[in-house]
């Protein structure tokens, strides 16, 4: 999770709709597969390896991040989870990239290096905003480089020398909603500002509910939405 977003949703990031259906999705990929330890690499506010720390039987994460000041630990749901600035090699049966690849200018080099940090058939979760057409000044406040299709993605992660498991869109449902949004706001000024806001309980509670009655068909939706998701494994 972007430190950024986490500054404005402060602890409302626990029950945030947008956060809480990315985390199902990110339950249901993963679902069938077993993992002890897992690598979040640009963790944030390691919002995503402590809902699995809370959720799975894994056992203990680690953080990574460059804005981290230093190294510390801690203790989730009974469970060590370590924040690294900077990691070699790791014996991790998982790796979340989780909104990551789009702020580097070398994509495919970030996630080659850490391709080659982790041990053969581990498993990597990567998601990444969606088409470039709904660029807006969200992307340009947490500083985005790139938004991605299905086909891009895909092809990344293969000349990683990853192995393309499942992918897919998600957030198909409030994607129309969306798109209009932003084709409105493109009519005017673009500010460089974060359209993620803690909303009235019941709005909260409607979109929760719509992306979340997504996640049982996400892995058919080819078409469009505001995220990809790839699950992918080094042989």
């Amino acid at each position: 999770m972007d430190l950024k977003e986490s500054d404005i949703l402060g602890d409302k990031v626990k029950s945030h709709w947008y956060y809480c259906s990315k985390a199902a999705a990110m339950l249901a990929l993963l679902k069938g597969f077993s993992f002890r330890k897992i690598l979040d690499v640009g963790a944030g506010s390691g919002f995503f390896s402590r809902y699995l720390l809370n959720h799975t039987p894994a056992e203990m994460a680690y953080c990574v991040d460059t804005c981290y000041p230093e190294y510390s630990e801690e203790s989730e749901a009974g469970k060590k989870l370590e924040c690294h600035v900077s990691l070699s090699t790791v014996e991790a049966e998982l790796v979340l990239m989780m909104d990551v690849l789009e702020h580097v200018d070398d994509d495919l080099g970030l996630l080659k290096e850490y391709v080659k940090k982790v041990p053969s058939q581990s498993r990597f979760l990567i998601t990444v905003p969606a088409f470039r057409f709904m660029w807006s000044g969200h992307d340009d406040f947490l500083e985005h480089r790139r938004r991605y299709t299905l086909t891009q993605v895909e092809a990344l992660v293969r000349e990683s020398g990853l192995t393309v498991e499942k992918s897919c869109y998600f957030f198909g449902f409030i994607f129309p909603i969306a798109f209009l949004t932003r084709m409105i706001q493109k009519t005017k000024a673009v500010l460089a500002k974060s359209q993620l806001c803690i909303h009235h309980p019941f709005v909260n509670g409607v979109l929760y509910c719509l992306c979340r009655a997504e996640v049982p068909f996400m892995t058919f939706n080819k078409l469009g939405g505001l995220s990809v998701f790839c699950l992918a494994k080094k042989e």
